[in-house]
């Protein structure tokens, strides 16, 4: 059982890290494997919607790129943090997410999700918002804690000073690791659905 993290921060050991490293530490005391992966300091081209991905990798073909995608889709589930820019999450992360998720074809479905936004202040119920939103329309199995899953901090560490956030954040991680391990435990008596035929509709004919 693996979870991977996804930083979207530039700065490697940010307020941003130290979340994700809060949800990892007690994810690895509950005999679950994680790696935090940092992509906010990455140079990442957006989307361009020329729909090329067919074969599940953007056209863009950026090899670094394709290997965190595909530790991404083996690994059993996903958490995906960011530094909240104009109550939204970075630009580097909105990149990277778009190009992760288009091109996914059904891969990021039933795994396990949660996302974390780390505003300084406030504008962070909107980023996290932002971040479910490639998590539901995927089929993502959505874990929550007691309370939205928002830290705040200025400077590196600070969010570690937030009591109620970093509860907020451990108690998520134990959320996380029981849903991952019902998930294992149910695999074969359970097996997940398979996909409704879906239908499509414009809106302008």
């Amino acid at each position: 059982m693996k979870i991977v993290a996804i930083s979207g921060s530039p700065r490697p050991k940010g307020n941003t890290y130290h979340a994700l490293n809060t949800v990892c530490e007690e994810l690895e005391q509950e005999g679950i494997a994680t790696k935090i992966l940092q992509v906010g300091n990455m140079e990442i081209k957006g989307c361009i919607a020329c729909n090329r991905c067919k074969d599940g990798y953007c056209v863009y073909n950026d090899d670094i790129l394709n290997n965190i995608v595909d530790e991404i889709y083996e690994a059993d589930g996903v958490i995906i943090g960011s530094p909240v820019y104009y109550s939204g999450i970075s630009g580097t992360l909105k990149s990277f997410l778009d190009r992760l998720f288009y091109p996914s074809q059904g891969r990021m479905r039933h795994k396990i999700a949660s996302g974390i936004a780390v505003p300084r202040r406030s504008g962070g119920i909107p980023a996290f918002d932002q971040l479910n939103h490639y998590f539901l329309i995927s089929e993502m199995i959505v874990v929550s804690s007691y309370y939205w899953n928002v830290i705040h901090g200025g400077s590196p560490k600070e969010v570690l000073e937030d009591a109620e956030g970093i509860s907020v954040l451990r108690n998520l991680a134990r959320n996380i690791s029981w849903m991952i391990k019902m998930k294992e435990e149910t695999k074969d008596s359970l097996p997940a659905p398979s996909a409704y035929l879906r239908s499509w509709t414009n809106f302008i004919r």
